[in-house]
């Protein structure tokens, strides 16, 4: 069946096009502004807006609205009222108010607060953020929000990452006017999500409670067969994965996403989708609707989508490539370096603001990674490591040397020649990729490649928007008295001179994942904090505090908040995690295993009795039976960690407990329990092993 992408795509938004249609000229116009120039919306306007948008959400088959929003949960957030409304003579009429649209009241208590909020106190609002299009899904109208409680504290994602974007955006057009850019009015930071995820039989998913539970295996060995031969990545889609995947496209496209490619990625099983680049808070709402469109979709071909970094040990987990870049109200991408980067001041001042943020706020970057999920995937062969660094490609390494050594740089244009004379040649890219960096220049954006596939964007966007206004905001202090004088060119380059000359180490253009690099940074100081309870109080440090307040992105007490919210979850997941496998083992494991021995020693005693030999059946018995005693010890280990580290009050200290010794003490399980399942028949293993779970979509 063909697709008509133009005549379906957005067709259940209510984008620009829509509300031109709809709305009064003069209505539409106050809209745009708001959109655009962040100008308050008046309750005229919104009525008109509100009764609009329900006509044509009821002509989409809606029956009730939602203000759809993003809590500290990970996840995101909804409570369905109907535009019902009674009539004088018993009938109903269809309603929905400005009031409606504009401001809503959820139940604040029971979203995680990290102490803001007290259980008693219930109250929280929910109010629509109009730069962010409505849509209508699953009988509903959807209208993105942000969430703050009765007293004003943020509780959600979003608040924060638009807070960062208009302090960015103030910042970076006061910074343009200094090199002559006095058309620009807005400065956006823009985002695209590539979007990594795994496929599986939801058979295969249905018989192993740690994914259902946990999104990840606790237990399976390693297949004879893994990605050795990288003959999954960019292979050929098997068609029940094609027709997901068209599927999905068709989905996403409904709802305004410009889902853009598609692939295999390296691990059997898993996929890869990449969108179009839009607005940083536009881009991180449609990545939380196209994770859960990825979920619904994959019900439909009996098939679960698995969004967890680490579902399978030994095989490449999955991130969420975060492309960063910032554009201008008339059209400039501020990070492409144009044909001769050498003489684009403008571009190199920016990128040596990137150079200075990244190293003065590498915790902060780091931070922003952060899970229990992503501890897993960081520092494997499939992520850069813990570690940040830039990489930045021969080039403008050359560039910036040439700078700090008042050098001549000659840009040279390579073409690439193939060596076939049937072939065209073409240009050369200035800069090679780099899989290993956390944060690699690709042309004209960096792509942070440290985000967890299952994180919500918003928080690495929110730190990456903070940090450029801070070091555009302290570059514009001192430049700002030279701008318009013969002097100016001079004084900017005085000024990266010495920003390179203070924080070139944390320019890395080799492999990340080389013993050596570990050992280089360091001896250039640069931190390393291999897990989410080692980076995550570094949140409230005073300078991290400082520029937080300093552009009122986050308070003292929002900030400390967001500090307890992740650790507590982190403790949370492991505890999850824990307690799914002693269950798995007490349950399912442990009496396979004990009832396979059983077998053994019976089969064994049978052959005895007619005079066989069974030293191949005792060899097996025995091996077994060690394994057991030792796999039923480290249950009751198990137990008891888990129950100290629960008892500890301290969220700090309680996050520490169980990345410590609960999570050591999982290892040697999950080890032990992998060689039991590698000596047992396949038939008496009670759960689906990886060859199963990975090779048969």
């Amino acid at each position: 069946m063909n697709v008509n992408i133009p005549e379906i795509f957005a067709c259940n938004v209510f984008s620009d096009e829509v509300m031109r249609t709809k709305l009064p000229k003069n209505v539409y116009k106050t809209l745009r502004r708001t959109m655009l120039k962040n100008e308050p919306l008046d309750m005229t306007t919104a009525d008109f807006v509100a009764s609009a948008m329900k006509d044509w959400a009821i002509e989409k088959g809606a029956t009730h609205y939602t203000h759809w929003f993003q809590p500290m949960t990970g996840s995101t957030a909804e409570k369905h009222d109907s535009f019902i409304s009674p009539a004088p003579n018993g009938t109903a009429i269809m309603e929905f108010s400005g009031k409606a649209l504009v401001k809503g009241e959820p139940d604040a208590s029971s979203f995680p607060s990290g102490g803001l909020r007290q259980t008693s106190n219930a109250r929280g609002y929910t109010a629509w953020d109009p730069t962010s299009n409505c849509f209508v899904k699953d009988g509903s109208l959807y209208i993105p929000t942000v969430f703050v409680s009765y007293t004003g504290e943020i509780l959600d994602k979003k608040t924060p990452l638009l807070r960062s974007m208009q302090a960015l955006s103030k910042t970076a057009v006061r910074f343009l006017k200094m090199f002559g850019n006095e058309r620009v009015t807005r400065v956006t930071s823009t985002v695209g999500a590539e979007q990594e995820y795994f496929l599986i039989d939801k058979k295969m998913y249905d018989q192993r409670e740690d994914l259902i539970l946990t999104g990840r295996t606790l237990f399976g060995a390693k297949p004879p067969k893994g990605q050795e031969l990288d003959d999954q990545y960019f292979a050929n889609l098997r068609p029940r994965i094609a027709a997901y995947m068209a599927d999905l496209d068709e989905e996403l496209w409904k709802l305004g996403i410009y889902s853009k490619t598609k692939h295999n990625e390296v691990a059997p099983a898993q996929h890869e989708m990449a969108p179009i680049f839009t607005t940083s808070n536009l881009g991180t709402d449609q990545n939380e609707l196209a994770m859960e469109v990825m979920e619904k979709v994959a019900l439909r071909h009996g098939l679960v989508c698995l969004l967890h970094e680490k579902p399978f040990e030994g095989v490449n987990g999955s991130g969420k490539h975060n492309n960063w870049s910032m554009s201008t109200n008339d059209g400039q991408n501020l990070l492409d370096p144009g044909d001769t980067p050498m003489e684009n001041l403008q571009f190199l001042t920016i990128l040596c603001a990137l150079i200075k943020g990244v190293d003065e706020y590498a915790d902060l970057m780091r931070l922003s990674a952060a899970s229990a999920g992503n501890d897993h995937r960081l520092g494997a062969d499939e992520a850069p490591p813990a570690i940040i660094s830039m990489f930045l490609g021969e080039e403008l390494d050359a560039v910036l040397k040439a700078i700090e050594e008042d050098a001549v740089f000659k840009t040279e244009n390579q073409t690439f020649e193939i060596g076939v004379n049937a072939l065209p040649s073409f240009p050369k890219d200035s800069t090679d990729r780099n899989r290993t960096s956390p944060f690699a220049f690709t042309g004209n954006r960096f792509e942070f490649r440290m985000v967890g596939s299952s994180d919500n964007i918003a928080c690495p966007n929110v730190l990456l928007n903070t940090i450029v206004a801070e070091e555009l905001s302290q570059f514009t202090e001192i430049l700002e008295p030279f701008a318009g004088t013969e002097g100016f060119e001079a004084e900017v380059k005085k000024l990266l001179k010495n920003v390179l000359k203070e924080h070139r180490r944390i320019i890395f253009n080799g492999d990340g994942y080389s013993p050596e690099w570990v050992k280089e940074a360091a001896r250039r100081g640069l931190p390393n904090y291999p897990s989410t309870v080692d980076c995550m109080p570094h949140y409230t440090d005073e300078k991290n505090l400082r520029i937080f307040r300093k552009f009122a992105i986050y308070n003292r007490n929002e900030l400390t908040a967001r500090t307890e919210i992740h650790l507590e979850k982190y403790s949370k997941t492991v505890r999850i995690e824990a307690r799914t496998m002693v269950e798995m083992a007490r349950k399912q494991l442990l009496p396979a295993t004990l009832e396979y021995i059983d077998k053994l020693c019976k089969s064994i005693a049978t052959k005895k009795q007619i005079g066989f030999t069974c030293m191949t059946e005792e060899k097996i018995a025995k091996k077994l039976n060690d394994l057991a005693d030792r796999f039923y010890d480290s249950i009751v280990r198990l137990e008891e960690q888990d129950k100290e580290a629960c008892a500890i009050s301290d969220v700090l200290g309680q996050a520490k407990a169980y990345h410590d010794h609960v999570l050591a003490e999982m290892d040697i399980m999950r080890s032990i329990a992998d060689e039991i399942e590698l000596n047992m028949p396949a038939a008496a293993w009670p759960i689906p092993a990886y060859s199963e779970i990975i090779y048969n979509v």
